[in-house]
């Protein structure tokens, strides 16, 4: 499952088995990417606070549905195919729509963000996302007011500079740590948007 070693829920115990306990999903699943904490249970603390108030908190304006696109966008700029899978599932479920989620995801794999059906605003916010993917110096101001120009408000703008730069650390800590979707639910979500303790899924 994982280059290092992890504590499975069924060995845990203090701080670490506390910590399972508020994340773990059905069946006392625990994602193998938390799981990559579980040598340093504060880590694991922090990575889930900030994937829960940067993806799924109830302060944000701009749709989850579309915030999971761009968490799938990037994923799949780095290759990341743990976090491809799990948040395509998610974004899927929110859109409700298995054509436009698959179109999504074919125009995602081609590279090619302009076959998408997304608004044209929704699509600005996808090349920033690359760039600051890609190659971070190129995400400059004048895209940052392009997008202010198509009518994002600025904490808008730092809804989506947020999710890319967390899904920038996601992938990073899946690739660099060998860890695979085996035994993983694939797309689980928080419950519970506004309740900063509950972090249970479903």
């Amino acid at each position: 499952m994982s280059w290092i070693d992890t504590v499975p829920y069924e060995e845990a115990s203090g701080r670490l088995k506390e910590l399972y306990e508020r994340i773990k999903g059905p069946d006392n699943n625990v994602d193998n990417i938390m799981m990559m904490h579980s040598l340093r249970p504060h880590s694991m603390e922090g990575h889930m606070a900030i994937y829960k108030y940067v993806l799924h908190h109830s302060g944000n304006t701009i749709p989850k549905w579309f915030l999971e696109a761009l968490g799938v966008w990037v994923s799949a700029l780095n290759d990341c195919d743990y976090c491809f899978q799990h948040h395509f599932a998610g974004m899927k479920r929110l859109v409700a729509d298995d054509a436009k989620s698959e179109a999504i995801k074919a125009a995602i794999i081609g590279r090619d963000i302009n076959k998408a059906p997304l608004s044209a605003r929704e699509k600005l916010a996808m090349v920033y996302a690359q760039a600051l993917t890609a190659a971070p110096p190129k995400a400059t101001q004048s895209m940052v007011i392009e997008l202010r120009n198509a009518g994002y408000e600025d904490g808008e703008i730092l809804e989506i500079n947020q999710v890319v730069s967390y899904f920038a650390y996601a992938n990073r800590t899946v690739l660099g740590l060998g860890c695979s979707t085996d035994g993983d639910i694939i797309g689980l979500s928080p419950n519970n948007s506004d309740n900063p303790d509950d972090w249970s899924h479903s």
